[in-house]
């Protein structure tokens, strides 16, 4: 399981979802330009100590993500979704796709994926925050697939 930034806009969300994939053990592909420079304070702040334990691969352009891209399905996360994420079966080797906050993705990289899903919101709510959303369909992935890393806290019953 990867999680793929598409031209994100906002450090503090790219350094959150860094820090996710350090803690759930996701590599995070980011897809250039940014709309930051990567060594942003503002990124580091949101990402902590934690970006010393994300794999992070930067990948120049769309054109050059896709290849050298690891194999797997791209399940890109978007409102124009016919599909829930709760719905979707997912695998051990997809790669979830967040586009830009100010403009998702372009017609190109919406056709070029393999599958769309969305998270269903109450009426008259248009998006979550990307890593509000990246959270949320992660840990569905992560638990359909089995891909949480070992639980080291005994359960209490």
């Amino acid at each position: 399981m990867r999680i793929a930034l598409y031209q994100p806009d906002i450090p503090q969300n790219a350094g959150a979802i860094l820090r996710l994939g350090a803690c759930l053990g996701v590599d995070v592909d980011i897809i250039e330009p940014c709309g930051f420079l990567l060594d942003d304070r503002r990124l580091r702040r949101a990402g902590m100590d934690y970006m010393e334990l994300v794999h992070m691969i930067r990948h120049r352009s769309w054109s050059a993500f896709l290849a050298e891209r690891a194999p797997g399905r791209l399940v890109l996360m978007t409102t124009r979704a016919e599909h829930s994420h709760t719905g979707f079966a997912f695998r051990p080797d997809d790669t979830l796709l967040m586009g830009r906050e100010s403009a998702g993705v372009p017609d190109e990289v919406h056709d070029g994926v393999q599958a769309r899903i969305r998270i269903p919101l109450c009426a008259g709510a248009r998006s979550l925050n990307v890593g509000m959303a990246a959270a949320l369909v992660l840990g569905e992935a992560l638990r359909q697939t089995g891909g949480y890393p070992p639980d080291t806290v005994e359960s209490v019953e």
